[in-house]
């Protein structure tokens, strides 16, 4: 079998391409924390491999998640700019490489006014990380199938505060109990792994 490549987009700590890595994948991460050169909107073609056997993108959500809609005002159209940016590089990229399957990830807020409906809504626990964390996926791909498990209430949650529910878990995976908000904020951008190994069992 040829060696299967695989693009992770803005993909960070590579948690979302792990089990791909695992089982022996080519993964290739392009985002500038990993790659002086890995901005997404600056990849020319000859940059690309010619064969692209996947490709997943999680553009930053900063400027696009509901969870920071009461500054997106604040924040002015320059920085919505450069978010829809990221993610029609993305796009692009997924374009040129014509891949077997691709996904690209992100949280509720503006994107679905941009790219429409998406191919799959899910939260954590549908597929056994015991949280809330409501995750919009659009792309052609196979869609995993779940391993629902109960999700962790935490002794604020009303019943579907997704935010108090996952700081209340990351909380109880530390010895003492307490995580700092940098800590919290990176570990809240993490893929589940769950769902990233669901999803790699799904389209190999």
């Amino acid at each position: 079998m040829r060696e299967r490549i695989i693009l992770d987009l803005c993909g960070g700590s590579g948690s979302w391409s792990r089990p791909y890595s695992a089982a022996g994948y080519d993964v290739r991460i392009i985002d500038p924390r990993v790659l002086s050169a890995g901005d997404v909107r600056l990849i020319t073609r000859p940059r690309l491999p010619r064969r692209v056997h996947g490709v997943l993108a999680a553009p930053p959500c900063d400027h696009l998640s509901s969870a920071g809609a009461s500054q997106w005002r604040e924040k002015g159209v320059s920085r919505l700019l450069v978010a829809l940016g990221i993610c029609d590089a993305c796009l692009r990229i997924i374009w040129l490489t014509q891949p077997s399957w691709w996904a690209l990830e992100n949280p509720v807020g503006r994107l679905r006014s941009y790219y429409g409906d998406p191919t799959l809504i899910f939260d954590p626990y549908h597929y056994g990380d015991p949280y809330r964390k409501k995750t919009l996926l659009w792309g052609n791909f196979t869609i995993p199938k779940r391993n629902r498990v109960e999700p962790l209430k935490s002794p604020s949650d009303s019943g579907w505060r997704g935010k108090d529910t996952l700081d209340y878990w990351l909380q109880t995976q530390t010895k003492e109990g307490l995580i700092s908000k940098q800590e919290r904020s990176q570990k809240r951008s993490l893929t589940p792994p769950g769902f990233a190994k669901a999803f790699f069992e799904a389209n190999p």
